[in-house]
């Protein structure tokens, strides 16, 4: 009897034991039914993230009519890649080019527009031919252009010589050709017209009462035409500024007294000249000389008291319409302009052409100094320092320092001293190299 309970004890304790295994079990699987659940229905309860189905499997169980399935691998085909399809500016890749392959003394040259006397030192009183020291030394200084004044011509036939064979030489030497500039204003500064016997015209101011847009356009047309037979590829002209005080060095060379006229005429002007292609205008004398009394050619400082209100309504409206008729260059004058609060002459004053010219004016082109040999300058600074201030206040070029090594040096002592970068001097050579190919310089 004693044994029999015994043994039913035993039984009943090996039951309860697998009863506990069992439930045991249970509790597992139904943990792991439930931690499954959760990861189906929230991936962010797996310890492994579930990748998503690929691509293809997902458009495989589409349904698609069969007329209008699209085959990847045909539409690769057809379909050219982005890069063939973009346009490509043949000339910016020129200017990359050319630009790298040039060292920073050429860099620094493309800085610079002289006359043929100031290339060669002046070894020469007056050049009208381009013999073997020109050509040695736009050789040794590959400067932008080369701008030419009456006495440098002869006739007709000697001066498409000289310019043709200074531009040969500028191309093969450096493979960039050079600016050939002139002053063919029309009316009373006319080099070419004066001295060649090409079309002569009216006073400025002429065309500027009768007001017709046309007749400045066909008279444009016809300088450009006269200047580029001869191998001008640049004109300073037009004037643009207006004459708001009869005192002014420019008299009957301005347009009008009415910014709106002027503008008209500017804009007309603009247009002719660079119809052709083959000449580019240039708006002068940013901003605005009208308002003068004096002349910066002899006078040691010029100061304009205009605010930049009275700036904006009547000098500034020329220039504007030339920039929109798509003015190439843009010359900036010696006069101080009170409201600019620097006291420097414009062409030295970061406001007037980074501020005014630039970011007011939306202006994008060239932008070059007044000839820089004049009273307003040397009496002031030395050749290296002016040049200098001029390309740290954002201009392009320096038309005709005094002296053109000192200018030359100074800005490339800047450089290799750490005061002027030669990413400053790059933005300027690419902007006139720019230019250039589009002129067939490059």
């Amino acid at each position: 009897m004693g044994k029999s309970k015994s043994k039913k004890k035993k039984k009943q304790t090996t039951e309860l034991i697998i009863f506990l295994i069992l439930l045991l079990i249970s509790a597992g699987l139904i943990m792991a039914m439930i931690s499954l659940y959760q990861q189906r229905k929230n991936p962010s309860f797996a310890e492994t993230p579930i990748p998503p189905p690929p691509q293809q499997e997902t458009i495989a169980t589409v349904p698609v009519d069969p007329s209008e399935t699209i085959i990847l691998e045909d539409a690769a085909e057809t379909m050219p890649a982005v890069a063939d399809t973009a346009p490509v500016d043949e000339s910016a890749s020129l200017v990359d080019q050319t630009m790298q392959n040039m060292t920073l003394d050429q860099k620094i040259y493309q800085l610079f527009i002289v006359t043929p006397e100031m290339l060669v030192n002046n070894a020469v009183s007056t050049v009208v031919q381009t013999g073997d020291m020109s050509k040695q030394a736009i050789q040794e200084k590959p400067v932008s252009g080369l701008v030419y004044f009456s006495q440098n011509f002869e006739s007709a036939d000697q001066t498409k010589e000289m310019i043709s064979a200074i531009q040969d030489c500028a191309k093969e030497q450096n493979s960039i050709g050079l600016w050939i500039a002139v002053d063919e204003e029309g009316g009373s500064v006319a080099r070419v017209a004066d001295t060649l016997g090409t079309t002569a015209y009216e006073p400025m101011a002429a065309f500027g009462e009768r007001h017709e847009k046309t007749e400045v356009f066909d008279m444009a047309s016809d300088i450009a035409a006269d200047i580029s037979e001869l191998g001008f590829n640049l004109d300073f002209a037009p004037v643009a500024d207006v004459n708001l005080n009869p005192e002014n060095e420019l008299q009957d060379r301005i347009f009008s007294d009415d910014p709106l006229v002027v503008a008209d005429m500017v804009s007309a002007m603009v247009q002719g000249l660079q119809n052709s292609g083959q000449v580019c205008a240039t708006l002068k004398h940013f901003p605005g000389l009208g308002a003068e009394s004096g002349n910066t050619h002899d006078d040691s400082v010029i100061t304009i008291n205009r605010t930049l209100e009275e700036l904006q309504s009547a000098e500034f409206p020329p220039f504007q319409s030339g920039i929109q008729a798509g003015a190439e260059w843009v010359m900036v004058g010696h006069q101080v302009m009170s409201c600019a609060g620097d006291n420097l002459p414009s062409d030295l004053s970061e406001t007037v052409i980074n501020g005014w010219l630039r970011q007011n004016l939306g202006f994008t082109g060239i932008v070059i100094t007044d000839a820089q040999y004049m009273h307003t300058i040397t009496d002031n600074y030395s050749s290296g320092e002016a040049a200098l201030r001029s390309i740290q206040a954002g201009a392009d070029i320096v038309l005709m320092p005094a002296n053109l090594d000192e200018a030359f040096q100074s800005i490339k002592s800047a450089v290799e001293d750490g005061s002027l970068s030669e990413e400053r001097i790059d933005e300027s050579v690419r902007r006139i190299l720019t230019v250039k190919a589009k002129h067939n310089l490059l």
